[in-house]
């Protein structure tokens, strides 16, 4: 049985739920909002709400957005004609970090993964396809992780995309094996991106 008064037990539980926080991080957040002004906790809860119901995929990349097009997806100045395929929203952002890359994207939502039942029909691959079939589209760079998951899901899609007359490259192995894009530095993002390689 808890010490704690079930209201705080739940917020904690909330906390512990997210991934990489264990119930000691999440007493700790839990207590921070707590400490918060009620006005400032408030608010905090109204931004969780308000980015689950305002944002949704983007019809072209599916990035999130709380518009019909992302901002990389609505802009002029970006080239049309590469696509660099990620796993996550996430990868965008710490693409986009980096000032280097100047095409689109293109969202997975996840990687081919059999073990946990993840196959490429859960994945947007039906979108990558439909827009390598109408945009003009020169190169596709798989971008996801260095991971057995990743690599898998690059050389599937290189399989389907290659007939189609699109250049596939792969970034190059700056990146750690068994790393996330994610917490990569720019730096290091930067020079794989530069010296990617073809599949």
């Amino acid at each position: 049985m808890s010490a704690n008064a079930a209201p705080l037990e739940k917020l904690i539980e909330q906390f512990a739920k997210l991934p990489g926080i264990g119930r000691k991080g999440a007493t700790r957040l839990a207590y921070q909002v707590l400490g918060m002004p009620k006005a400032e906790a408030l608010e905090f809860a109204q931004a969780i709400a308000d980015a689950h119901e305002k944002l949704h995929r983007c019809k072209q990349c599916q990035n999130f957005t709380d518009a019909e097009l992302c901002p990389v997806c609505a802009s002029t100045t970006r080239d049309k004609t590469t696509i660099c395929v990620v796993e996550s929203p996430r990868d965008v952002t710490a693409f986009e970090r980096t000032r280097e890359y100047k095409g689109s994207y293109h969202v997975l939502h996840g990687l081919i993964s059999p073990m946990d039942g993840i196959g490429a029909e859960q994945l947007t691959v039906k979108e990558l396809l439909t827009r390598l079939a109408t945009d003009e589209v020169q190169e596709v760079i798989m971008a996801t992780n260095p991971t057995v998951e990743g690599e898998a899901t690059a050389m599937y899609l290189a399989k389907l995309i290659k007939p189609l007359g699109v250049k596939v490259s792969r970034l190059a192995y700056g990146l750690p094996v068994g790393g996330t894009l994610e917490y990569a530095d720019p730096t290091t993002l930067r020079r794989s991106l530069i010296s990617r390689d073809e599949l």
